[in-house]
């Protein structure tokens, strides 16, 4: 008959009740052989649970609270024959047991022959352990032994366990990444766009991210810095954070540099290598054209465009001024003539292109034209040039000499007319007119566009200023003729522009 016991079990009698003294039950009377009433099973020891890193335990000090013991033996067996008996050790509460030590003391007039599972023999002391026994779990253990004397052999086991208070921390490991990400080529006037992404690939929190990156020499913030600090605060375990920065170059070339992203605990990440080409288009204009030339003549002038960048000039636009005071204007390639201005929409200019325009006019009138071109891209800096050519009129003077009679008796007067014509396209200036007389002519009188003086059979005028082109300037003399003579009245002029002087001459009757 099974039979539930505390830890003490006779053989062929009941031990009607048990104390627990240090672990060990001992009978507190003779053996009975009424069965003992069964003992309600003892409550689980309480937990007090705050979170998987914070428990309380409460532990029941009541004897054999945790563990059942139930011994069933034979109630009787023979002298020196094999006999078998067992002890089954039950989990009564809904945890885990550890180091669960069960122990038999054995009495004497037994031989100890085998257990199953094996035990450990220590003495008379036949002890068993288990790492662990589940929630309500048991273990059943068998021993095989023979009795060597006659009377009861009463056996004794008991139990130690452990019920750890088992509180978890979670350990985890943050780790940061960081991405940087910049144009590969830009126009100098362009916005460089720098973005970071940052992220958390560990397993806990990233806490006080902050982000840096030292700006190359020759890039600045639009606010002129040249380190860019960000703090991103804290980032959970798979999250990133993005952010857009926006600098300029101040000068051409290859920017090259990393960023870096720190966390608290030492957490740090450092970018890869970004590289930017900044490229400018640079413009260069010439004008050329003839220095001087002559009123009347068409003038032309070649501008010259070239791209001295390294990066194309786009929408390139030439524009050149026309001068007032000139007609027939003609252009090249296309130029517009609008409001005094010929424009040239060039479009691209790749990097060492040329391009080259010619303007052409007639002036008219003489003095100084001036005019510039200039040159314009998206991203170059403007450029201009400028020609001057000096239009000079020509002079050409016409003398003229007429006698108003001929023939004429001698004792009357002669009046020679003497007309000077600017047939050129310049005024012509200090205009001196002498007029010589022969002996057979005596001065009367003169007159004219500038006074005149009589000496020596020579009547000298006072220098004209200026003739301008197309006028014409008078003067007169009256001779008495005083003999019979094929006389000659000879008339010299001189201009500041002649490099000779012009004579003529009038040829008179004198007869009586």
């Amino acid at each position: 008959m099974k039979k539930v016991l505390c830890l003490c079990a006779v053989m062929g009698l009941l031990v009607s009740g048990c104390a627990c003294l240090q672990g060990e039950c001992e009978p507190e009377a003779p053996p009975a052989v009424t069965e003992p009433a069964p003992s309600p099973a003892p409550a689980p020891a309480p937990v007090l649970s705050k979170g998987p890193n914070h428990v309380i335990r409460m532990y029941d000090c009541s004897c054999c609270g945790a563990i059942k013991l139930e011994k069933l033996m034979p109630e009787k067996v023979q002298l020196n024959q094999p006999f078998e008996y067992t002890i089954t050790a039950t989990n009564l509460t809904d945890m885990m047991l550890h180091e669960v030590v069960i122990k038999e003391n054995l009495p004497a007039g037994f031989k100890y022959q085998s257990s199953t599972p094996a035990g450990k023999l220590d003495g008379r002391t036949l002890s068993w352990t288990m790492d662990s026994l589940g929630p309500n779990a048991s273990e059943k253990i068998v021993i095989v032994g023979t009795a060597e004397q006659v009377g009861s052999l009463q056996t004794c086991a008991n139990a130690t366990y452990i019920i750890p208070a088992c509180a978890r921390t979670e350990v985890v490991q943050p780790a940061l990444a960081l991405v940087k990400t910049a144009p590969e080529r830009v126009l100098i006037c362009d916005n460089i766009p720098l973005q970071f992404t940052v992220s958390n690939k560990g397993t806990g929190t990233a806490a006080n991210v902050k982000l840096s990156d030292k700006l190359p020499e020759g890039l600045k913030t639009t606010d002129g810095k040249t380190t860019i600090d960000l703090a991103l605060g804290s980032l959970a375990p798979g999250q990133s954070v993005s952010r857009t920065v926006i600098v300029r170059a101040d000068k051409t070339g290859t920017y090259t540099n990393k960023a870096v992203a720190v966390a608290d605990g030492n957490l740090k990440a450092e970018s890869g290598e970004t590289r930017t080409v900044v490229t400018q288009p640079i413009l260069a204009i010439e004008k050329t054209g003839p220095a001087r030339d002559w009123l009347g003549r068409t003038i032309s002038y070649d501008i010259v465009v070239t791209n001295k960048g390294n990066a194309p000039a786009t929408e390139t636009i030439v524009t050149d001024t026309i001068p007032a005071n000139v007609e027939g204007v003609q252009v090249s390639n296309n130029g517009q003539v609008a409001a005094g201005r010929v424009t040239w929409n060039l479009g691209t200019l790749a990097p060492n292109a040329s391009r080259t325009l010619t303007v052409s006019y007639r002036p008219s009138s003489s003095g100084n034209y001036r005019n510039e071109a200039r040159a314009t891209a998206t991203c170059a800096e403007a450029v201009a040039a400028a020609a001057a050519t000096r239009i000079e009129g020509v002079p050409a003077v016409l003398l003229e000499v007429i006698d108003l009679q001929d023939p004429i008796e001698v004792g009357g007067n002669e009046t020679y007319v003497i007309v000077v014509t600017n047939q050129g396209s310049a005024p012509d200036t200090n205009i001196r007119i002498q007029a010589h007389l022969e002996d057979s002519m005596e001065f009367v009188s003169s007159s004219g566009a500038t006074r005149g003086t009589y000496a020596n059979g020579v009547v000298s005028f006072e220098p004209l200023a200026s003739l301008a082109p197309g006028a014409k300037a008078e003067w007169r003399v009256v001779v008495k003729a005083v003999k019979s003579d094929d006389a000659r009245f000879r008339v010299v002029m001189n201009t500041q522009e002649l490099d000779r002087e012009v004579m003529e001459t009038e040829a008179t009757r004198f007869f009586e």
